[in-house]
């Protein structure tokens, strides 16, 4: 091992391996053991809702009892659409779909004993004109569909891993009470016996127990905010480990009289809740391309095609990982949550693509992101942009940020092609403009799944807007 290789090295399984685990998922019988009692069915929606029916054991067993006949539940279609009472544009009382149990997601709730939980995929109840069974809308078939088009397009596989921040209450009217006011990585906020310790120890115990990989957890700086790290995996499965993850933090928090909130940020005076997103970049073409590679030596073409590709495109992309108003204020220059221009940094705080490890195992942190976003969809935006670059060939245009953008000087600016560096959206509504005139993602995503997005989110922003910033702020708390 040379001296400049360091922490733990992950790699991506072979197209050969995720193929074969795809194609023969686990038996149900090795599923289903006497300690399983019910089955939560479970998908998440455009507004990142976990929705769920939860099916007695037997139950479910019996749904695989004729070969042959295809397993599923029934969902009416506004089951992607509805936002509190309300249902968004192009969804309505007409319509179902099957929902179909994909059995190589299947968990047992550690944080529910006598739990099991699997995800699914949405499909038609009879193949439709042009498209078969596949349904364009679910947010697990799209991601699994970009997945693939990588490997096929371009021999490029990712993995993924996440930063959970959420915070802890003790009460949450009429104004929010905080576990504790320790700081950052501080011990005070893991003292033996306090209720927060004990949360966060069943939590972890929760996740180990369920095979997630639990890197660490810490407190971070604001009042009673806490982070979870966890593992890297491939795309589809990391997406079904976040949500299986923030069911876990909500659930046990829960059981001990507490409330957790992911909410991007309650107050201007501490910092919000992130949901950074740590991706990396496996395979590709091999080529020497001398054209951009003083821009950043260490990577490989591949990977600087996949970060031009999220550069470029991350106005629109941040409509799915920034998806509510709350986030924006969070993204705003000078408090380590990637600043507002589209630029990158080898471990620069500031920069919403932050560069980590070393040469030859970097991955990228996308920082302009959050909890309230769906993490399928987040996924989906972030691999359809790289891969964009990827597929364009794109040459990276600016060079590595060793100080935040918003500090250089029109010099230094200029000096690592920042001088034409795109502004990221400042609301939600120009995140909104931004995908829907982005032609290159909205081509990868398809038409009418962005058209059905946007629909949903605008009525998501005007549902979650309370009749004071007080209101907003207790929605959001109880909503993320």
């Amino acid at each position: 091992m040379s001296s400049g290789t360091y922490g733990a090295l992950y790699s991506a399984p072979s197209p050969s391996t995720a193929a074969a685990a795809a194609a023969k998922p686990p038996a149900l019988d090795s599923l289903l053991t006497p300690a399983i009692k019910f089955v939560r069915v479970q998908w998440i929606d455009f507004i990142n809702t976990p929705r769920v029916r939860v099916l007695s054991a037997a139950y479910f067993r019996k749904l695989y009892e004729h070969p042959g006949t295809r397993v599923g539940l029934g969902i009416p279609h506004v089951g992607l659409g509805i936002v509190g009472l309300n249902v968004a544009d192009g969804f309505g009382a007409v319509g179902e779909w099957l929902y179909v149990p994909d059995l190589s997601s299947w968990r047992v709730c550690t944080y529910a004993p006598g739990h099991a939980v699997v995800m699914g995929w949405f499909q038609e109840k009879t193949p439709a004109p042009g498209k078969g069974l596949e349904v364009p809308l679910c947010p697990r078939t799209l991601l699994h569909r970009l997945v693939t088009e990588a490997q096929d397009k371009a021999g490029v596989s990712f993995l993924v891993g996440v930063e959970h921040e959420f915070m802890l209450l003790s009460q949450t009217t009429p104004e929010p009470v905080y576990v504790n006011n320790a700081d950052w990585s501080c011990a005070a906020k893991f003292r033996t016996g306090s209720i927060e310790n004990t949360v966060l120890e069943e939590i972890s115990n929760c996740l180990l127990d369920a095979g997630i990989e639990l890197q660490q957890y810490h407190a971070e700086a604001a009042p009673g905010q806490y982070e979870i790290v966890t593992g890297p995996l491939p795309p589809l499965q990391a997406a079904d480990a976040v949500v299986f993850t923030r069911e876990t933090i909500y659930n046990i928090a829960s059981k001990h009289g507490l409330k957790a909130t992911f909410t991007p940020r309650l107050h201007a005076d501490s910092c919000g809740n992130g949901a950074h997103v740590h991706i990396s970049v496996h395979g590709g073409k091999t080529e020497t391309r001398k054209a951009d590679e003083d821009r950043a030596p260490r990577m490989s073409p591949t990977e600087r095609s996949f970060l031009q590709g999220i550069l470029t495109h991350l106005p629109a992309v941040v409509a799915f990982t920034l998806p509510t108003a709350a986030s924006y204020a969070r993204m705003i220059d000078g408090i380590w949550a990637g600043g507002t221009t589209a630029c990158w940094g080898t471990y620069n705080k500031e920069a919403p693509v932050r560069v980590c490890g070393p040469a030859g195992h970097s991955h990228f942190e996308v920082k302009s992101s959050d909890a309230t976003a769906t993490p399928h969809l987040a996924f989906a935006g972030i691999v359809a942009a790289g891969l964009r670059g990827i597929l364009d060939g794109a040459l990276l245009t600016t060079g590595d940020c060793h100080k935040p953008a918003h500090v250089m000087s029109e010099a230094e600016r200029k000096a690592v092609g920042l001088d034409k560096a795109l502004k990221l959206p400042k609301t939600i509504a120009e995140a909104r403009d931004a995908l829907d005139s982005d032609a290159g993602v909205k081509d990868l995503l398809g038409a009418e799944f962005v058209e059905s997005y946007l629909n949903v989110n605008k009525l998501m922003e005007r549902w979650i807007t309370g009749k004071d910033e007080q209101a907003t702020v207790r929605k959001y708390i109880e909503y993320f």
